[in-house]
């Protein structure tokens, strides 16, 4: 069983490297207008630009899963700005694809907490539309999708999840097929738990990303053994190999907050059930020492009796 390590969008250690550099709506609305787009165009260059040295990074270090920044570019779905933000980097795009594709990197994009299609309030619902449209054009430029997904949570329970429920399965018909085809669905820490996930994504034949740190702070009457398999199994109709989201509490107090680095004995006890399915699948870093955690958990791991070493950033166990 193969096991492939990989973490978010920034490299800890390189100088000046942020992918997610920023210019404001109040900043964008001060310049000229004639300065407006130049200054879109310039942050979004160092953007791609500091993504392609990241990707060089995880290609040194044998690294073969990435989360891309969602804030790649500034202002791209602000209703008072929305630029073309392919056309201008056409070839920087699919630079990026080329090295993706070459070195067989999984990439990914989580777009941010209010992308979800739970809310009663349509404009919600329009703008979530909006940004996954917007995730999926920056995949397709680099030409990446088929192995890629942006994973988004269900989002809040407004009062009565029976009904949210409903409502969420009824909001995702306006995400266009394309885009939807390249999502998955994650169990969150507070609400959403990981049967009420996994139903979700059976239902519209969505992958589930599991998340343990999640899992363990909303287990509700859950006993993952019971279910890995079948959240494995939904990744099935892609024909990707099954990806999972780790990291542990920051502290007893503040559990569902992310550790600088993750406590292997925190998640022993996952890695031993997935052991028994004895599949492959792929382990996504969300500590905030981000690939500095990543590398120093591979080692953890591969300090274990009967694991093996592959390279920079994957195991045999």
């Amino acid at each position: 069983m193969k096991i492939r390590f990989g973490y978010v969008a920034n490299a800890l250690g390189l100088w000046d490297a942020s992918p997610s550099k920023t210019l404001t709506f109040a900043r964008y609305s001060k310049l000229p207008k004639e300065d407006r787009l130049d200054s879109l165009k310039s942050v979004t260059a160092q953007n791609l630009h500091h993504t392609k040295r990241i990707l060089c990074y995880n290609i040194a270090h044998e690294i073969e899963l990435y989360r891309f920044s969602s804030m790649l570019v500034p202002l791209a779905t602000h209703p008072e700005v929305e630029w073309d933000f392919i056309t201008p980097f056409k070839d920087e795009w699919k630079e990026l694809g080329r090295l993706i594709k070459k070195y067989h990197i999984r990439t990914s994009f989580h777009p941010g907490q209010y992308t979800l299609f739970t809310s009663p309030r349509k404009e919600v619902t329009v703008n979530a539309v909006k940004d996954m449209e917007y995730h999926y054009r920056m995949l397709e430029a680099m030409d990446v999708l088929s192995t890629s997904v942006l994973n988004i949570h269900i989002g809040g329970a407004y009062g009565n999840k029976e009904e949210t429920l409903k409502r969420f399965h009824q909001n995702l018909v306006k995400l266009p097929n394309e885009v939807q085809y390249y999502m998955t669905l994650e169990n969150d820490d507070k609400t959403y738990d990981v049967k009420e996930t996994l139903l979700a994504c059976e239902k519209e034949q969505i992958p589930m990303m599991l998340d343990y740190h999640h899992y363990m702070a909303n287990k509700g009457e859950v006993e993952l053994v019971e279910y890995l398999e079948r959240i494995f199994n939904t990744w099935n109709h892609r024909d990707l190999i099954p990806k999972v989201h780790i990291s542990s509490p920051k502290s007893a107090s503040e559990y569902r907050s992310h550790a600088d680095y993750v406590d292997l004995k925190f998640i022993l006890p996952f890695l031993k059930i997935a052991k028994e399915l004895n599949r492959d699948f792929d382990i996504m870093i969300e500590a905030k020492q981000k690939n500095l955690a990543m590398l120093q958990l591979v080692e953890d791991v591969a300090r274990i009796r009967g694991i093996k070493r592959l390279s920079g950033g994957s195991i045999e166990y």
